[in-house]
């Protein structure tokens, strides 16, 4: 079994590998993603993720011969790129501009095989589509707080579910991982998917 390295806080990403039979090791980068301010949002989520794998490759806990998986999402609204909103009045503002349009959700998807060295990153998109919700609908979603901790100010598989329409794409993208993408990085770096499996 090849173990995998999640370089991520989301617990929305760890649930979705723990679904597909994956148990990774969780370390958390800890990067400054202002960092990377005024990038082109493909550019962003891809250079946030590479920076997360980058920063947990070299920390001394993880596992010898093991595979870091860095990730981050942006969602991409009429050219913009939208990550987390820093307050709950940057939340409302993003729900009123989103409601009844559709946005782009960006993963960028970085991979390090630590026994070789050899690195891969991708991007995948999935396009969203939001409801027209009331200004009571918004109000009542932000002062949850979950807007507050992911891209986008939503979530498909929380409270924010209901207020998405329709997808184009990988499901699994919006949550903020795309298994399929990930399984070719896999294959790519010449690991097959089912090695992940820890049930």
């Amino acid at each position: 079994m090849t173990t995998l390295v999640l370089a991520s806080k989301s617990p929305a990403r760890l649930q979705t590998l723990r679904s597909a039979g994956v148990e990774p090791v969780v370390i958390v980068s800890g990067v400054d993603e202002s960092r990377l301010d005024g990038l082109p949002p493909t550019e962003l989520a891809l250079g946030l993720a590479e920076l997360k794998r980058d920063a947990v490759a070299e920390r001394p806990e993880v596992p010898a011969g093991a595979l870091v998986l860095g990730c981050d999402s942006v969602l991409e609204l009429h050219g913009k790129p939208l990550g987390k909103p820093a307050d709950a009045e940057e939340a409302t503002r993003r729900w009123q501009e989103m409601r009844g349009r559709s946005g782009v959700l960006v993963s960028g998807h970085a991979l390090v095989d630590t026994a070789t060295g050899r690195t891969i990153s991708r991007t995948a998109s999935t396009t969203v589509h939001f409801a027209d919700v009331s200004d009571e609908e918004i109000k009542a979603y932000v002062a949850t707080g979950e807007p507050l901790h992911v891209a986008g100010a939503f979530t498909i598989d929380g409270l924010g579910g209901a207020f998405v329409t329709g997808i184009e794409g990988d499901h699994h993208n919006v949550v903020g991982l795309s298994l399929p993408l990930l399984r070719g990085l896999l294959s790519e770096l010449g690991h097959a998917w089912p090695d992940l499996w820890t049930r």
